[in-house]
């Protein structure tokens, strides 16, 4: 027996939201709820996901300014994956009659650049703007 096409989709859709769910349940600012993040804890550097879980959680309250400085990435490639799941989800519901187009590389390429940029300058004390929890408008 072999199931629908839409069912991956959909699947990844009801456990994000679950996820979500259990985010704004369960505050990931409390120490012991959830694991800490590998890198950080053997590094002691911020890796480009920190502070995601926090920035969802926020979202999840409402708190748009706290959300994006978690993780302004997150916001950054948020339009992009959103937009790549409701092409996945429309193309399970209407297969296409030609093959899709490959995404191009420029364009992996510069998330690459984007990602790892993020990545280093998150860690340097002349962007800790960028760091987890760091106010992006102080003063608000």
């Amino acid at each position: 027996m072999s199931l629908p096409p839409v069912v991956w989709p959909a699947g990844l859709g009801v456990l994000g939201m679950a996820g979500a769910a259990l985010l704004h349940l369960v505050d990931p600012n409390e120490p012991g709820n959830y694991p800490t993040c590998p890198w950080l804890l053997l590094t002691g550097t911020f890796c480009p996901g920190c502070g995601s879980m926090r920035a969802i959680a926020l979202l999840t309250h409402g708190d748009v300014l706290g959300s994006l400085s978690m993780n302004p990435l997150l916001w950054l490639l948020a339009p992009y994956v959103a937009w790549t799941y409701v092409r996945w989800l429309h193309h399970c519901l209407r297969p296409p009659k030609s093959p899709p187009r490959l995404t191009p590389g420029w364009f992996l390429w510069g998330m690459l650049i984007v990602i790892t940029g993020h990545w280093v300058l998150r860690n340097l004390p002349w962007f800790s703007f960028l760091a987890p929890g760091t106010p992006l408008f102080p003063g608000r």
